[in-house]
């Protein structure tokens, strides 16, 4: 008898692989007697799917296999509040919860067993660190991991430097962190500078100078020196009580011994600031303070106080340039808050750039999503340039992507322009390039077929009349 029902888990394990769906599964499972229904879970346990498991590109099964009294998902999707209860398969161990979020998202998350135990999803081989250790990393089906994010040893690598600065205006002391690019010590001239707050997580938890290596080597980015700045009292000094003394320490105490130490460009078109949270609030703080200081600000998931609102809605339009995003599971209150700034920039004119992310307020959006206002600001030969460099000329996503086989890049050149669309791997080596002659038509597209490529992250390229503009699309087998 234990064969005969051993065989109907297999059974229905073979079916539910073959076109049954998750919930067809699970009303299967309840039509079982009680006893009878162990088996059949660990046959779909043991089949080899992924977890959590996701159908239809969006919808999204948490799942769970052991002895609890109850189990609840908490993390991006939630504010972090334990509030998706999972649901126990009376008669067995396995537990799950079913939602739904956008094909793209990228979240973190954890299971809380029993009301107090956080603990990662033992089914899923995905984590992320965040400032309080690992979570589960949720990754939707047409989420692409960025390739930066992982260490080549095959190209080159920039420098380190750790300094003491001690701050009169502050009274308090810090380590400060310098990138300097591969090229610097063999090179003259000066280079661009890009100050971050909370500099030291945006090396350990985003492996910014990983990031700096890979845009640099492929081109992507010019060569540029990153100040990475760790607060001491971190609210007072980003949104509080400290904040003037503390953008007195960066302007006036700080910055003038980079400048002197290193070749820092002093032109505050080549000089920008980064922070997230409340360290994207000082990076605002500091550029409409002084915008002769640093011409770009970029700003992830960002609070925003009302005086940094108030002087670019009502004050004279200032020399900046801007680089805001904001999660889409963010913190609720800086959602409104965002969105407030972006009107504000449309309105006045600045020359800005805004994007809204399927994920949440976590380190894993910030340094996955990094290399776009690194692009925007510091773009290279072959930089993500996103930006509408001409009005007839752009390169749109491939679709699909990412894709098996076959897939479509649309793009549009200035009629009569001769264009080159060129295939590079992810070091930035020609595989292929294809030439379209003179056209009158606008609007052109490119059938790409994959006979050869291993799965992957690939860069495609168009050129035409000087412009230049590259994206990134996935190969999967």
């Amino acid at each position: 008898m234990k064969n005969f029902f051993l065989f109907i888990g297999l059974l229905l394990g073979f079916q539910f692989s073959n076109g049954q769906n998750f919930q067809q599964f699970i009303d299967r499972l309840n039509s079982l007697p009680e006893v009878d229904r162990q088996v059949v879970v660990d046959s779909f346990m043991n089949a080899g799917h992924s977890f959590p498991y996701v159908e239809y590109d969006t919808l999204t099964h948490f799942i769970y296999q052991g002895t609890a009294q109850n189990i609840k998902v908490a993390g991006d999707a939630t504010f972090w509040s334990p509030e998706l209860i999972m649901i126990r398969i009376t008669g067995t161990n396995f537990w799950y919860h079913t939602t739904s979020y956008p094909s793209d998202a990228r979240l973190d998350y954890k299971f809380v067993v029993n009301g107090s135990n956080w603990i990662l999803d033992p089914k899923n081989p995905y984590t992320c660190i965040g400032g309080f250790g690992p979570n589960s990393e949720l990754r939707m089906p047409l989420y692409v991991v960025p390739p930066e994010l992982t260490y080549d040893p095959n190209i080159p690598h920039g420098t380190l430097v750790d300094t003491n600065f001690s701050s009169s205006n502050l009274g308090n002391s810090r380590k400060v962190r310098i990138y300097l690019p591969p090229d610097y010590q063999s090179t003259a001239g000066t280079y661009p500078v890009i100050l971050f707050h909370d500099g030291l997580e945006y090396i350990s938890l985003a492996n910014t100078d990983r990031i700096f290596d890979y845009l640099i080597s492929r081109q992507m980015i010019v060569p540029v020196i990153g100040v990475f700045v760790p607060p001491v009292d971190r609210t007072a000094e980003y949104a509080g009580a400290k904040i003037d003394q503390f953008t007195s320490f960066i302007v006036s105490e700080l910055m003038p011994v980079i400048d002197q130490k290193y070749r820092t460009s002093k032109d505050p078109a080549r000089r920008a600031m980064l922070g997230a949270s409340n360290g994207g609030n000082i990076s605002l703080y500091i550029g409409i303070k002084h915008p002769e200081q640093f011409g770009k600000i970029a700003s992830q998931s960002s609070n925003v106080i009302q005086v940094i609102s108030n002087t670019l809605q009502y004050g004279n339009k200032l020399d900046l340039g801007f680089y805001i995003d904001i999660g889409t599971y963010d913190i609720a209150e800086l959602i409104p808050l965002v969105y407030t700034l972006r009107d504000i920039l449309q309105t006045k004119g600045y020359t800005y750039r805004f994007r809204e992310w399927h994920e949440g307020h976590s380190w894993g959006n910030w340094k996955g999503h990094l290399r776009y206002p690194l692009m925007q600001f510091f773009s290279g030969p072959n930089g993500l340039n996103e930006n509408r460099i001409h009005p007839d000329f752009q390169l749109r996503q491939n679709q699909p992507n990412p894709f098996h086989e076959v897939t479509v890049i649309p793009f549009s050149i200035p009629s009569g322009s001769q264009a080159e669309l060129s295939l590079m791997d992810a070091r930035g080596r020609l595989l292929e390039k294809h030439l379209f002659k003179p056209v009158q038509q606008q609007e052109q597209s490119f059938t790409f077929i994959n006979h050869a490529y291993p799965s992957g992250n690939y860069l495609y390229n168009l050129r035409s009349n000087g412009y230049s503009l590259t994206k990134i699309m996935t190969i999967i087998k």
